[in-house]
């Protein structure tokens, strides 16, 4: 438990970003993961492209394939290929590498265009690509708690949005396949702002390979992903305070799932600020609670009760937290306090602790220890036994440690043979153990600490056609959907041009159930239905 809101202000934050920081945040020590620098054209026979401005030397595969979606017959090709990044002198600096779906029964040069990414920083796209929206995805044994060992399936998805969009996942350099080339310091690409201007030049260079400049424009990022997709209409657009290049792209949209857009390097909170951070943990705690049948809050719908949690969050917690820190407390306050937090969370008194606090990692070991089981920071409905974990923050988290092996698995597997995708050279799922210590948290035209959200409304002050769209999962203890909220609503963003989501699941929000759920809404807001 922290032991008071004084202390936690104390505590150097370490920014939840998803799968690739929060692993950095809790151990130093690197991770032996192979990257080759081979290069992939020596590895392919040239393919027949679509498109004339493809450069040579470069590798690509086209294959064409058929699915049924929302109820129509959709036909389309699958590419999989590099671009090469060039610098402003041509001199070629890395390639990315992407998987292209372009749908060849309605070709329309103005049909919508989504550019997906997921976080880390370091991770490749290969989870949102076989999660939610891709035309194949995974299959695997349980919506929750599935086997982590083979075999894992790969099955079409009946929910791709490849109906309304031709899709575009995107490896940033030092993930999936990308890599900067032989002679260039791949660290050049490993940074906020750095990273943002190469994956907006191979946006640009998309555009112009396809012919797609006055097609509708959406982006979307997961994770660390949502720092990048916020980030991301400056480098499209251009500064030259910036990065110095004028590209004039702007977007119709952007989706943001398992929101963090908190900034780093910034000053202290305030006491204020620090007890309000502290009581968004509770709905999150409480409807884990709920799940796992340890509330005592009275509530059968899930999102009632993440609602009511919310509202006594912002409220009488963090009200009670101020006055805990300054010591105005008065004891039977603060015995109201304990009664609502073990009703919520299921926790006893002294479980809670006199600082009347919940830390989240602590709460997952805390709630079914009676039981020997821990619950999941990613997604708090899986679990795994308390006995003989070795602590880690990916390979023992209960969700992580079983839905990994299987999108890894699934994923190698459509690419050999679905895609036909022999690179002779493995796929990196994510990038640890040279990229998040070489990674660049400075950025340009900011004051220390800012808010990415910040950023989000810079944007859609500059266009007044720019929507965003926010998906958040219930259960996921480590980008809260309130954390989400309260951090778009903190930067005085246009509310009327964001749409608020939430679905009973965790980080990755369209596993146990809830992709069909998740897919119609991003389809209605892509179509702007």
């Amino acid at each position: 438990m922290l032991k008071s809101v004084s202390g936690y202000l104390k505590i150097m934050s370490c920014a939840s970003v998803g799968i690739g920081l929060l692993a950095a945040c809790a151990t130093a020590q690197a991770y032996d993961i192979p990257v080759s620098e081979k290069p992939l054209a020596e590895t392919t026979a040239p393919v027949e492209a679509t498109a004339d401005a493809h450069e040579p030397g470069l590798y690509r595969k086209v294959t064409q394939h058929e699915i049924t979606v929302n109820g129509q017959r959709v036909t389309y090709d699958a590419i999989a290929a590099e671009t090469l990044l060039s610098d402003m002198n041509g001199a070629p600096t890395g390639r990315i590498f992407s998987f292209t779906y372009l749908r060849t029964n309605d070709p329309a040069p103005d049909r919508p265009v989504l550019f997906v990414f997921n976080g880390g920083p370091g991770s490749s796209s290969l989870w949102i690509h076989m999660g939610a929206i891709g035309p194949k995805r995974v299959l695997l044994d349980a919506e929750v708690n599935p086997s982590n060992v083979p075999p894992f399936g790969v099955e079409s998805n009946p929910d791709s949005v490849i109906d309304v969009a031709d899709i575009v996942f995107i490896d940033p350099v030092g993930t999936g396949f990308s890599l900067a080339e032989p002679d260039v310091d791949p660290a050049t690409f490993w940074g906020v702002d750095e990273d943002a201007d190469s994956v907006a030049q191979f946006i640009e260079l998309w555009l112009s390979e396809y012919g797609r400049w006055n097609a509708p424009k959406y982006v979307l990022g997961e994770s660390y992903g949502t720092q990048r997709a916020s980030v991301l209409p400056r480098a499209l657009m251009g500064s030259p305070i910036y990065n110095g290049v004028m590209r004039g792209i702007t977007l119709d949209g952007i989706i943001l799932l398992g929101t963090t857009l908190e900034g780093r390097g910034g000053p202290e909170p305030t006491a204020h600020e620090a007890a309000e951070e502290l009581a968004r943990s509770l709905p999150g705690l409480a409807v884990t609670a709920f799940f796992h049948g340890q509330s005592q809050a009275g509530f059968d719908d899930v999102g009632d009760l993440f609602d009511a949690a919310s509202e006594y969050a912002k409220g009488p917690y963090s009200q009670a937290l101020m006055k805990l820190s300054d010591g105005t407390l008065s004891d039977d306050e603060r015995q109201d306090v304990i009664d609502e937090l073990e009703t919520y969370t299921g926790l006893s008194a002294a479980e809670i602790g006199d600082d009347l606090v919940v830390d989240e990692r602590e709460f997952a070991k805390l709630l079914l220890a009676d039981g020997g089981q821990e619950v999941g920071m990613y997604d708090s409905r899986y679990t795994l036994p308390l006995a003989n974990s070795g602590n880690d923050p990916v390979a023992d988290d209960p969700a992580m440690g079983q839905y990994v092996p299987g999108f890894v698995g699934a994923f190698n597997q459509m690419l050999g043979e679905t895609l036909g995708v022999e690179t002779g050279r493995p796929y990196i799922a994510i990038h640890w153990k040279d990229l998040l210590p070489a990674w660049n948290w400075e950025r340009r035209g900011v004051l220390p600490g800012q808010s990415y959200a910040v950023d989000l409304a810079w944007s859609m002050r500059r266009n007044r056609d720019l929507r965003l769209f926010v998906a958040s999962g219930y259960y996921d203890l480590v980008t809260t959907p309130a954390d989400a909220f309260a951090q778009i609503a903190g930067a005085g963003l246009p509310l009327d041009r964001v749409r608020f989501e939430n679905y009973a699941s965790g980080h990755m929000l369209y596993l146990g159930g809830t992709g069909d759920e998740f897919a119609e809404d991003l389809r209605e807001f892509m179509t702007n239905k």
